[in-house]
């Protein structure tokens, strides 16, 4: 019986309080759609660093090191959230229809993007780092394929996770917008 309420004990402290603030990685909403050459793209799982893939917001101290904050959560399991939000914010910012992997339509997506993100963090700057690479892959030669890096940079309004939230949405609304006009017709 000691042993049971000992497992208890460490399953609630590892559990953690159920306190913890979450936020949502949530892009603005596109201005205007760009046309593309393409009716359709399948975003495939976006693949975060180690850092940028833990459930807990991160931020760099002045040693340089990314520290978690304290009682603050993505919403949703980051890489999970990162490739949602760029699939809407693609969607939103292109004529061509945007899903995530796996493809939900039984004919083929016409581009494929896969994306690999190097950095993805809140720096002592005051600026939301997020850079990396996209392929745009195109199975059936609608279009050219290509690799191209990317490094974009967002002014953090304030201090806490909120900010950080805010400013990866809007990182992955212009990564968007850089990947729409690298299909645009």
């Amino acid at each position: 019986m000691r042993y049971t309420g000992l497992f208890l004990i460490l399953l609630t402290a590892a559990c953690g309080s159920g306190n913890e603030a979450r936020f949502l990685i949530d892009p603005p909403a596109a201005t205007a759609e760009v046309p593309v050459r393409v009716s359709t793209i399948e975003l495939r799982e976006v693949s975060l660093p180690a850092y940028a893939a833990a459930v807990e917001i991160a931020q760099q101290e002045e040693n340089g090191a990314l520290r978690n904050l304290p009682d603050t959560l993505w919403a949703d399991d980051p890489v999970r959230g990162v490739t949602t939000a760029l699939a809407l914010a693609l969607d939103q910012a292109t004529t061509a229809t945007v899903a995530a992997e796996p493809w939900p339509l039984e004919e083929p997506a016409q581009a494929r993007v896969e994306m690999r993100v190097d950095r993805m963090f809140a720096g002592l700057d005051g600026q939301f780092r997020f850079s990396g690479q996209y392929a745009i892959a195109s199975p059936d030669g609608i279009i050219r394929e290509r690799v191209r890096r990317f490094d974009i940079a967002v002014p953090v309004g304030s201090d806490g996770a909120g900010a950080i939230a805010d400013a990866s949405g809007v990182a992955i609304a212009r990564l968007a917008a850089e990947i729409a006009s690298d299909l645009r017709r």
